[in-house]
């Protein structure tokens, strides 16, 4: 290690192509970005988890003191969406409050899948506060969510038409039950939450909300805006009157309808997540030059050894040190720690300092825990470390930079950016999966869940794998090349 150590250091190249790469990461990183957004304008409610959360709805509601509950029948669920063009962006207000349709926008007659209406116990109306709810959704039955993170199904043979659907919603304490029939009679349990330090008064009533709607256009391109749902009820337990009609974080209406009630309403409850139907940027959007470093990364990997065949030095590194094993782990062990190292400082700076100018310049940086920025930092220095080793096994095997650069960036640079930029999402996720480009899920800071509408694409930061199995799949390709390195090592002919 010590000689290979020397003849790192002692290569003008090498050392400038490190230096290069770590400027490359802070520069593009720190590279201009502007948005309309700041800490006031558009952070968001945090809920009871410490998630930030999205809590904008209509609610019909009234007190409820001590043990209690609501039954009530959803007759008919209708929605609207909207018609973007291509070309249009999300139509966010931009301070969590669902925009609503701009006057004489077109919108056509749809209903989001995630579109919701039902029954809620809440806290409250303050934005943020527990709650558990009980609804159906307008592409995915009926669920049991509760504190915006949580969501669970209901029985199997729910998942079909809307409405017509009983639902009751009760409360024991801090549990809270949610259940739905088909009739009225027969009732099946969805599911059973607890919400620990629930007061003993709460609010309790009927809602309706609608997320943003997102559709992808083009190979890269994405639109969203505002839906609206409109759900009626029947069949209230206590009857309609006497009932406080309020919007929370959102616009909305209620119409007395015969013996019901109506009401329509727009926005989400649930977490708050980036991408075309979220708000603002992840930290991962700084280590957007990670890509660019990673090229001169592999080139120092590959020539280290390619270097050594093309004048000849590698009969007089054998000859000095005949176990040839050795020589490769040596080279590798030199390798991955100086790039470690490397990527470690510039990961960490561009990290801390592109935050700071994100916000700076209007753009909302969501925030992300101590240990997912430590995991993120760590990871995109260990992603180039084995990037490198990679590549030295491969410079190995083929004995030429030129072929060997071009094999490591075809693996690791060329489907990250494909995916980035030109591919459909299935192809982008299929490529990120299997090529050493997966281990870019090391950078994924932000959180996927299942019940909020979004795109969840490499293109928004989203990755297929979780980080650990990313980063797995370029660990198995470096390994594989340096056995293979090793092997033919021995075999051939220096």
């Amino acid at each position: 290690m010590r000689t290979e150590w020397t003849k790192f250091r002692t290569v003008r190249g090498f050392v400038i192509a490190m230096i290069v790469a770590g400027g490359v990461i802070l520069g593009l990183g720190l590279s201009p970005m502007s948005g309309t957004c700041t800490e006031q304008t558009c952070r968001q409610p945090v809920g009871p988890e410490g998630e930030e959360v999205r809590d904008s709805f209509y609610l019909l509601h009234r007190p409820l003191t001590g043990d209690g509950g609501i039954t009530a029948r959803l007759t008919a669920m209708t929605g609207r969406v909207p018609d973007i063009p291509a070309d249009e962006g999300d139509r966010d207000d931009g301070g969590g409050r669902a925009a609503g349709p701009a006057a004489g926008e077109d919108m056509r007659d749809g209903l989001a899948p995630w579109a919701k209406a039902g029954l809620i116990i809440k806290d409250g109306t303050r934005r943020g506060s527990a709650y558990a709810a009980v609804m159906v959704t307008g592409g995915h039955g009926v669920r049991m969510q509760h504190n915006f993170v949580h969501d669970r199904a209901g029985q199997p043979g729910t998942a079909g038409a809307p409405a017509p659907r009983w639902l009751r919603l009760t409360r024991a304490g801090d549990v809270v039950t949610g259940a739905e029939s088909a009739d009225g009679v027969h009732w099946n349990t969805v599911a059973s939450v607890e919400l620990a330090g629930l007061p003993a008064t709460v609010e309790i009533g009927l809602f309706a909300t609608s997320p943003q709607f997102v559709e992808a256009t083009g190979l890269a391109g994405s639109s969203s805006g505002p839906t609206l749902v409109t759900a009626t009820f029947d069949g209230i337990s206590g009857g309609a009157d006497g009932w406080t009609g309020e919007g929370i974080g959102a616009d909305g209406s209620h119409r007395p309808d015969g013996t019901g009630v109506t009401l329509t309403g727009s926005g989400d409850i649930g977490p708050v997540v980036v991408g075309a139907a979220g708000l603002g940027v992840s930290i991962t959007q700084t280590l957007l030059g990670t890509f660019a470093g990673l090229v001169l990364v592999v080139v120092v990997g590959a020539a280290f050894m390619t270097g050594e065949y093309r004048r000849g030095l590698i009969r007089t590194t054998l000859t000095a040190t005949p176990a040839r094993g050795r020589v490769l782990l040596g080279k590798a062990a030199v390798l991955a720690a100086v790039t470690f190292g490397v990527g470690l400082v510039s990961a960490a700076a561009v990290v801390v300092a592109g935050r700071r100018l994100l916000v700076g310049n209007g753009v909302y940086v969501l925030p992300a825990t101590l240990l997912t920025e430590v995991r993120v930092i760590a990871g995109t220095a260990a992603l180039l470390a084995v990037a490198a080793v990679l590549a030295l096994g491969i410079g190995t095997m083929l004995r030429r930079s030129a072929v060997a650069i071009s094999a490591v960036v075809g693996l690791t640079v060329l489907p990250y950016l494909l995916a980035m930029t030109v591919l459909p999402a299935a192809a982008a996720q299929w490529l990120l999966r299997v090529t050493p480009a997966a281990a870019f899920a090391v950078q994924q800071s932000a959180k996927q869940y299942h019940q909020v509408e979004n795109l969840y694409t490499p293109a928004n930061g989203y990755f297929p794998l979780p980080w650990w199995a990313g980063f797995g799949v370029l660990c198995l390709w470096a390994a594989a090349a340096l056995a293979g390195a090793a092997v033919l090592l021995r075999r051939r002919d220096a």
